[in-house]
């Protein structure tokens, strides 16, 4: 890892691109959930060891880099993001020697490694929240939020929590409140407080020694709070949503500009950029916000002091969107900040599976799923698929005896919380559990799961898995698609039409790209705006037909054309 190619090899484009300082620009990201990815060593639950043992199949899909959910110490309240030491792996999850030989076989393979870091909150068995609960006077005794009650005792004001009720947990030893936006396990870390943000970059350096490629920040608009303490104003009951809550819990209720959102956050982004820099690595933050979630993306990422990227929730809830609902949420970003850079999702730990919600009210699962794949791969932004999602697993109906989500098992049965697409990879449809564990998994692996398992697609040439292979390599194989500008076209309803540009220079000779997609249900004819002429691209999977002046595409049907650079009509954003 010393000879200055960090462990890729030096033969091929791709690892080239690999090693450019943005290589993150474009990039697809494969997620890990190690509980379920692969279980090693027969306790039911996925660990480090496991994901060194099926991490070729990621990188046979040709993916650029796998981000890991959390893994490090934990009392496991919320299932690693109650982080009891930074510095550390989790014993379920095995050891630091079991990381390090993950991240050499991930090198080693060409894959980057981006790991969770959950820096809103810790534990509430972390040393510092000890220590800083322990007195009003002791040198951490300000590293988190605590808050004097109201005159009446009751908290010192009406922020809520994302998992039900206030979000200030009374402290009998300090005989104060302290903030958490999540569990009352998890409290919230003053980051107004230099020395808070300075521990914290040591912590994150700690993993850059170890070879990280980057991380993915969870709740990063949640860093800072208001430090008046205000009260949040009411929310419109037209704007609440399902995006971090149920819209029937009080969280929504309230437009959370003081909890979180705060301007004060780009501080702290920058002294991460500037430690992230000296690694050329990178992080890619998650927004969780409802309103102006896509302006807060852009914001957090415009400019060479903040973020990499940044993804919010806006393609991670509900039915399968418009086309007009995609177009308007991709120009929204492209408006606030032209010069920041999305990561596009459709699925991950967090939330129903698209494979279900995509597919409601009946439509062909497989077809629809192709679509997903098709539209993810060709819009602007870098791409994070989640495990299993090449697979095409569907959201797992738990049953409420088997549920360990807290979030589910406090509001069931209205809310059945995320377990559902938590469950076992499935990689073996002939053995127990799909392969994942030879004893009881954590969560149980769904009959329906086991037969979309890995083995049983490899043997199929039509399969989704295959289809994410060749889609993916069309991706890599072609430069608008990775880094390009976009332009989105006019269209009949039901259909998503855009044209992908990147100019001539280090890309190569410049190459633009017409996309369209039929979202309906029925076959569709998309007449060519003046000007464009695209010659049929092969290699992606779709079926979609030039004929005459148009393109004629068939339910749930792609098509992706190469045009003249130049094209008339048509500037580069």
């Amino acid at each position: 890892m010393d000879d200055g190619t960090n462990g890729f090899p030096t033969s091929s484009n791709a690892a080239d691109l690999r090693r450019e300082a943005d290589w993150w620009r474009g990039c697809v990201l494969y997620q890990i959930y190690p509980r379920s990815f692969q279980d090693s060593n027969g306790d039911g639950i996925g660990d480090l060891a496991g994901i060194t043992r099926r991490i070729a199949h990621v990188a046979s899909l040709g993916v650029d880099a796998i981000w890991i959910s959390p893994f490090m110490t934990s009392p496991m309240k919320d299932f690693g993001y109650d982080i009891a030491n930074y510095r550390d792996v989790d014993p379920i999850f095995g050891t630091l020697d079991d990381f390090d030989a993950l991240v050499a076989e991930a090198h080693r393979l060409g894959l980057k490694v981006i790991i969770d870091q959950v820096l809103s909150h810790t534990s509430s068995l972390h040393p510092w929240f000890v220590t800083s609960r322990s007195c009003r006077d002791n040198d951490k005794a300000d590293w988190y939020v605590w808050a004097d009650p109201r005159p009446d005792g009751t908290p010192p004001n009406n922020w809520l929590s994302v998992f039900g009720g206030t979000s200030w947990e009374w402290d009998s030893r300090r005989r104060q409140y302290y903030l958490h936006n999540f569990l009352a396990s998890q409290p919230d870390l003053n980051f107004h407080n230099e020395a808070v943000r300075r521990a914290l970059l040591d912590d994150v350096r700690f993993w850059l020694e170890r070879g990280v490629d980057g991380f993915r920040l969870d709740t990063a608009n949640f860093y800072f709070h208001d430090a008046a303490l205000r009260d949040n104003p009411p929310l419109g009951e037209e704007l609440r949503s399902e995006v971090m809550a149920s819209r029937n819990q009080p969280y929504n209720f309230q437009d959370h500009v003081h909890d979180k959102n705060r301007p004060e956050v780009l501080t702290f982004f920058g002294e991460l950029r500037a430690l992230l820099d000296e690694y050329g690595a990178m992080a890619v933050g998650e927004v969780g916000e409802r309103i102006r979630g896509v302006e807060l993306m852009a914001e957090y990422t415009t400019g060479s002091d903040r973020l990499q990227m940044c993804y919010a929730f806006d393609f991670l809830s509900g039915n399968m969107p418009s086309p007009a609902a995609i177009r308007r949420t991709i120009e929204r970003f492209e408006e606030a900040g032209p010069g920041g850079w999305a990561c596009w999702a459709f699925s991950n730990h967090d939330v129903e599976r698209h494979a279900s919600r995509w597919t409601a009210g009946g439509r062909d699962t497989e077809k629809t799923l192709r679509l997903a794949a098709g539209i993810l791969m060709t819009l602007r932004g870098s791409v994070c698929l989640y495990q299993g999602e090449e697979l095409g697993l569907t959201e797992a109906d738990i049953a409420y005896e088997d549920l360990v989500d807290p979030y589910g098992i406090n509001f069931w049965p209205e809310v059945k919380g995320r377990d559902g697409c938590r469950t076992p990879m499935a990689w073996e449809a002939g053995e127990d559990h799909a392969g994942f564990s030879a004893a009881r998994p954590w969560l149980p692996v769904p009959s329906e799961h086991a037969a979309r398992a890995v083995d049983a697609m490899e043997t199929d040439p039509g399969s989704l898995l295959h289809f994410y292979r060749r889609l993916i390599g069309f991706r890599r194989g072609h430069p608008a698609l990775g880094r390009g500008a976009i332009t989105f076209l006019d269209a009949p309803e039901g259909v998503l039409a855009f044209v992908r540009d990147v100019g001539s220079g280090e890309e190569g000779p410049g190459e633009r790209l017409l996309c369209v997609f039929n979202l309906g249900e029925e076959p569709v004819r998309f007449d060519l705006p003046a000007g464009l002429d695209p010659q049929a691209l092969d290699g992606h999977g779709f079926a979609g037909r030039r004929e005459g002046a148009g393109i004629h595409l068939g339910d749930h049907d792609g098509f992706i054309g190469a045009l003249s650079p130049g094209a008339h009509g048509f500037g580069r954003i």
